[in-house]
């Protein structure tokens, strides 16, 4: 049985991003995948399909288009496709695609936020500048010493973060100390944020970085550990606390009732993560939804 917490924690949580690696899936597979997920008994966990800006034509193609095999199952009333388009370094470019694509399908798909990068105060400055007004934002920024000034930035404009936890190389992935920082510093800036990359796997663990035969491996994060630690650093544990949590590789340290989520002896309400979902923790990037939700069911987290 699913429990209380454990819909707190994992509803809509899953941005599906099968178009980049290690999946690389074509357009028209990525978007049969999203619809069958849509239709699927786990739709509850599923968030937006992530796009970038630059092919919305060719995701027009693939299922908004009159050609389209499968258009006709995805134009339910009331049920539009939810995308994220990740935009830049042509940001007006990208800008108006995304308002022409939006007047054009807003009943059927509707771009609902944007996701870029940005590495310095002016790079982020002129981007969010361009940026439409009306889509929620995600920038992603680098985990180095400059971070609290960005997220200055970017909470003075009503902006969220986002976080690289991952990838197909071992360079990429964050340490848990970086990480927890990051995590201190965005509950302490009270700016929201999403995760992206390398988060297919509940718990932290070693495993291959893509699905090639000789693929490299390393210390992959895990997404209980990071939004566990997420709803902690909300209620104000400092980063080496929370450094612990993201070291976490025993599954049965995170129990999920209906009264809260707890690990070891610390514990958070329920109700307190519905609101950390909304306000903070608020979603993960990952090319698979089925490797997460396969997870789950192993731990018996959901049913």
């Amino acid at each position: 049985m699913t429990t209380a917490s454990a819909r707190a924690l994992l509803s809509n949580l899953i941005d599906y991003a099968g178009l980049f690696p290690p999946a690389g899936l074509g357009m028209p597979e990525a978007v049969a995948e999203h619809a069958r997920q849509r239709r699927g008994p786990e739709s509850w966990m599923l968030g937006r399909f992530v796009v970038p800006a630059a092919r919305l034509d060719e995701f027009e193609d693939a299922i908004l288009s009159d050609r389209a095999p499968a258009a006709g199952a995805e134009r339910r009333p009331g049920a539009p496709w939810a995308l994220s388009a990740l935009v830049g370094p042509a940001f007006t470019t990208h800008a108006d695609e995304i308002v022409a694509f939006n007047a054009r399908h807003g009943d059927r798909a509707r771009v609902e936020t944007v996701e870029f990068r940005a590495s310095s105060r002016a790079e982020l400055e002129a981007a969010l500048d361009t940026i439409p007004g009306g889509l929620g934002i995600f920038v992603e920024l680098p985990l180095d010493d400059g971070l609290d000034e960005l997220l200055g930035v970017v909470r003075g404009r009503a902006a969220n973060a986002k976080v690289r936890t991952g990838g197909i190389e071992v360079a990429v992935i964050p340490t848990a100390s970086r990480l927890a920082h990051y995590l201190e510093a965005c509950a302490s800036a009270g700016v929201p944020f999403k995760a992206t990359a390398g988060l297919h796997h509940a718990v932290r663990a070693e495993h291959p970085l893509t699905y090639e035969p000789d693929a490299p491996r390393s210390t992959m994060h895990g997404f209980l550990n990071v939004f566990t630690a997420a709803a902690f650093a909300r209620d104000g544990m400092p980063a080496g606390e929370l450094e612990a949590v993201l070291r976490e590789t025993r599954a049965p340290e995170f129990r999920l009732g209906d009264a809260g989520l707890a690990w070891r002896d610390r514990s958070v309400a329920t109700g307190d993560l519905t609101l950390g979902r909304r306000d903070f923790a608020v979603s993960f990037g990952s090319c698979s939804f089925a490797e997460p939700v396969a997870e789950l069911k192993t731990l018996g987290v959901i049913s």
